[in-house]
């Protein structure tokens, strides 16, 4: 365990943020996790994993908690499936790497997405016609405030579109632990006709892919058009797909005949934000130095000294935008904190 007082959260946020934790608090094991919940810092405590879904526009004037919990392990498996539990402070992507090294299927097209195992359920993150909750089987989570384990499945997490009970009713009560998830053995299902990975495939002259083929096409695809955090300091995307009637869509296609929109259920179509946005003109628009990525606009980024309250001026500047134009209400798929 380790504590640091008024320490910089910069290298800890995608976004590369500068704003300052009244204490860092860094744990390594569930019973570490334990301890300090279990102290004084049980009712002043801000969770972070690994600061890839988050635009921090203040200081935390909290015990910040960075959940640094690492490991993973296949804990049974058939002929078919194996069962593969990591610990929630795994790299997401160094995960995803290493079930293909051992020929594990049903995360490729997750691969390169930022963050930790820990927060995936959370989010229900997803790429390229892909979710966790294709895969997943449960997770554990600790209660903050019982401090006992529990068990979530499938139906208990209660996925949605870029959502979980984590983020409904039992937002800020859980941390999760570790997650496991179901991947194929054999006869890998791979899925590939989301965005362009067939086409990069063909280009390639690839025929009979695998999951290292799928993963290196997403990898190189969204390594062309969204910036690595490292060097461009973002969250990935910023907001969330809207979700709109059929009725609606139909009208605006008329309006707009290029419209793209994928069917979504019954009565709903969902609309790329990333369309939206450029089809209002900011693609690639500035304030100081937050900005609109100039290859993908979906995604909003921190040329340098941009602050928290800069980026989200912004995206409510976007917002309003698309609303005036559209009639559509963007919502933000990071957490504004």
């Amino acid at each position: 365990m380790q504590t640091v007082s008024n320490k910089s959260l910069k290298e800890y946020n995608t976004f590369g943020i500068d704003v300052t934790a009244k204490t860092f608090i860094s744990v390594e094991t569930v019973e570490e996790l334990k301890v300090v919940l279990s102290k004084q810092y049980a009712s002043e405590v801000f969770i972070l994993g690994g600061g890839s879904n988050m635009l921090l526009t203040r200081d935390i004037d909290k015990n910040v908690l960075h959940v640094n919990l690492k490991g993973k392990e296949i804990l049974k498996e058939t002929e078919d499936e194996v069962y593969v539990q990591a610990m929630a402070g795994e790299t997401w992507h160094d995960f995803v790497l290493w079930c293909i090294a051992q020929d594990f299927g049903g995360l490729e097209n997750l691969s390169l997405i930022p963050g930790n195992v820990g927060t995936t359920p959370i989010q229900n993150i997803g790429a390229y016609g892909v979710e966790i909750k294709d895969t997943f089987e449960s997770c554990t989570a600790l209660h903050i405030q019982t401090l006992e384990l529990e068990n979530f499945d499938l139906s208990g997490c209660e996925f949605g579109y870029r959502d979980s009970v984590f983020k409904n009713a039992l937002k800020d009560q859980y941390i999760i632990t570790s997650v496991i998830f179901r991947l194929s053995k054999r006869n890998h299902k791979l899925n590939t006709s989301y965005g362009s990975i067939d086409l990069f495939l063909a280009e390639k002259g690839i025929e009979s892919p695998t999951l290292k083929n799928v993963s290196d096409a997403v990898i190189e695809i969204r390594q062309s058009k969204l910036p690595d955090p490292r060097e461009l300091g973002n969250s990935g995307s910023f907001f969330k797909n809207p979700v709109i009637p059929k009725e609606k869509y139909e009208e605006l296609k008329r309006k707009f005949p290029e419209m793209p929109g994928y069917v979504f259920s019954e009565t709903d179509v969902k609309v790329p934000a990333g369309w939206l946005i450029d089809k209002a003109g900011l693609k690639g628009y500035r304030e100081g130095d937050a900005g609109v990525h100039k290859k993908q606009a979906l995604v909003l980024v921190n040329y340098g000294n941009a602050s928290g309250k800069d980026i989200l001026n912004l995206s409510k500047k976007i917002q309003k935008e698309i609303f005036d134009l559209f009639g559509i209400q963007l919502q933000p798929e990071v957490n504004i904190i």
